[in-house]
């Protein structure tokens, strides 16, 4: 591959002494350069494909890092970060120790705001901008780059309120492409599909909020997206540039199949075709099993409700929307509307499964406490990728959630440890006999059982389980940490020292069985994919406080820290979570 414009490149300064009439030749290198590369390291391929254009107009034209840019969510970055200094280790991104998939700020000054999250770029660039004003740097600009996805969410919207009644010096891009993961919904797509086409006959929306509008533009036009950006640096005030590209612009595939392409795993970099996968029948993805088993429930069970907040695919909840689409609803990025709709559900006799990622779930806490928890409504939630999910890091991981949610009264928490347990919780939640809302958490990525389409049983609220029956250890796990506790167990081929419990509630505890485990034996591990500091160690040193037990206690889990990315087996044995470590702090007090 020839890469003579790129190879130039080493920041934004080395871009703007390019002639204007080369820079499609260096998007076209520029967008050859992030297949080859995610082709064989994974990664987010087809948002930052669509911005290519975009991306080398925004810093041609810019003034970076002085001037503030600001990408939403940060999918679509690729080309930012190797346009600005990045390019030669761009192949660790989103490896162990390697750059992140997603913008931060300690990685680089022209990363002017950490994200991974999506809606948040307008609040934090006129935050950024209202500053410049109060500093007195009348001439910085702030550019925030946001979905159409993204926009749809309530927080973007109360940034672009504040905003119309500032002087703040910000400019909004909206990089309109129809899509964020899975396609974009609602209203405001429609408003946007009109206004692209020329047949909306209302005001518009955003010089109703007294932006300065402007477009659409063509996102993949070089010369019009510079010409337009130039002079939108000399018009005062609050703007709004709206520009329309393709996700997945450059390579066929990516185009065609935009939700595939999204984050395609391994490809072949030259004809786009993705990695054949293995033959050999495997187990299922967690997200699968609860998206058969949801569709399976609603079949018989006519007040079952699917709700996601923009992740049908990522959730399987498009089983039962394509199945039953009149009781399953994809919200958009709205996870405060998903659970306080979850919860008027309720109120009504409805039973919601609201299925949210567990790091997502954050962004909805006060309406988890105040409209679901407070009226104890049995809104079943169900949290996808809890514990550490790999390559897309600190923002993404699932490892707060027992900590969050253990704390709010009426709560009950459920870990399943396999695919039955999931099922059977499921199944359990959706009877009518549930009294308070409940949180089921699952990992990201594939379970352990093959047979797993087993007949519904019901499962008793706050019981546990022995897996394995010692006399002088205990160890207690809650979810899929188990599997590298039950192998841990046999690499230390000791039969008959250690017990092994998964108490599949982190609440209510099993408090009959708690008293027996600490009756019995010396020395108490406890194993969580999660935080330590509030999770379900400290659960369990709670109830040994409260009932005055001298056991030893070991808590296995997380630190007090901020976890970044890599694979989840690495990430792992980085915090000895793996068999092998938890093996050996267990052989400690044999």
């Amino acid at each position: 591959m020839t890469t003579t414009l790129l190879k130039s490149i080493n920041s934004p300064e080395d871009l703007r002494k390019i002639p204007v009439k080369q820079l499609p030749n260096l998007a076209k290198e520029l967008r050859r350069f992030i297949i080859q590369i995610v082709a064989t390291k994974e990664g987010h391929l087809g948002a930052s494909l669509g911005v290519v254009e975009l991306t080398i107009a925004l810093h041609y034209v810019f003034n970076t890092p002085k001037d503030l840019l600001i990408w939403d969510v940060g999918h679509q970055a690729y080309g930012h970060k190797i346009l600005t200094g990045r390019r030669d280790i761009f192949d660790t991104n989103r490896q162990l120790h390697g750059i992140s998939g997603f913008p931060k700020r300690e990685e680089s000054d022209y990363d002017a705001f950490g994200v991974g999250h999506s809606s948040t770029s307008i609040s934090a660039a006129l935050g950024m901008a209202i500053a410049s004003q109060l500093n007195g740097d009348d001439n910085k600009q702030h550019i925030a780059v946001i979905g159409d996805a993204s926009i749809a969410s309530g927080m973007a919207f109360e940034g672009l309120n504040h905003a119309g009644v500032t002087t703040a010096n910000l400019l909004v891009i909206l990089n309109d492409n129809a899509i964020g993961i899975d396609p974009s919904v609602g209203a405001l797509k429609q408003y946007l599909t009109n206004v692209k086409k020329g047949t909306q006959k209302q005001d518009n929306i955003f010089e109703a909020l007294n932006f300065n509008y402007s477009g659409p533009v063509d996102g993949h036009n070089l010369t019009e997206l510079i010409s337009e950006l130039e002079r939108l640096k000399t018009v005062k005030g609050p703007k709004f540039l709206h520009v329309i590209t393709k996700k997945g612009k450059g390579l066929k595939q990516a185009e065609d199949n935009q939700v595939t392409y999204h984050a395609p795993g391994k490809f072949d970099a030259d004809t786009g075709e993705l990695a054949v996968k293995t033959s050999n029948k495997l187990p299922p993805k967690y997200q699968d099993v609860f998206g058969v088993t949801l569709v399976e429930l609603a079949k018989k069970n006519k007040k079952i409700i699917g709700i996601t907040p923009a992740m049908p695919t990522g959730s399987s909840l498009k089983f039962m929307m394509e199945e039953i689409p009149d009781r399953a609803f994809d919200v958009g990025i709205a996870e405060q509307h998903a659970v306080t709709l979850a919860a008027g559900m309720a109120t009504q006799g409805l039973i919601p499964f609201c299925n949210i990622y567990s790091t997502f779930l954050q962004r909805a806490y006060d309406q988890v406490i105040h409209d679901v928890a407070i009226q104890n409504l049995p809104v079943i939630f169900c949290l996808d990728r809890a514990g550490l999910v790999g390559q897309d890091g600190a923002t993404h991981h699932g490892v707060f959630d027992l900590a969050y949610l253990r704390c709010i009264p009426n709560f009950i928490i459920f870990a399943p440890r396999n695919e039955i347990e999931l099922r059977n919780i499921m199944y359990t939640s959706q009877l009518g006999k549930l009294k308070h809302p409940i949180a089921i958490r699952y990992p990201r990525g594939r379970g352990v059982t093959l047979d797993w389409e087993k007949d519904f049983s019901e499962i008793e609220i706050g019981t546990a389980v022995q897996l394995k029956k010692g006399s002088k250890i205990a160890v207690l796990t809650i979810g899929t940490i188990a599997v590298n506790v039950s192998e841990a167990i046999d690499i230390l081929n000791d039969v008959d020292t250690v017990s092994h419990y998964d108490m599949r509630f982190v609440k209510p505890l099993d408090e009959k069985l708690l008293h027996h485990i600490c009756g019995t034996y010396e020395t108490i591990f406890t194993v969580e994919d999660g935080c330590i500091h509030g999770g379900f160690g400290s659960a369990i040193l709670e109830f040994a406080s409260k009932h005055n037990y001298k056991n030893t206690f070991k808590l296995i889990g997380i630190p007090d820290k901020f976890v970044e990315h890599g694979t989840t087996e690495e990430l792992q044995q980085l915090y000895l979570l793996d068999s092998l470590s938890i093996s050996k702090q267990i052989s400690k007090f044999l």
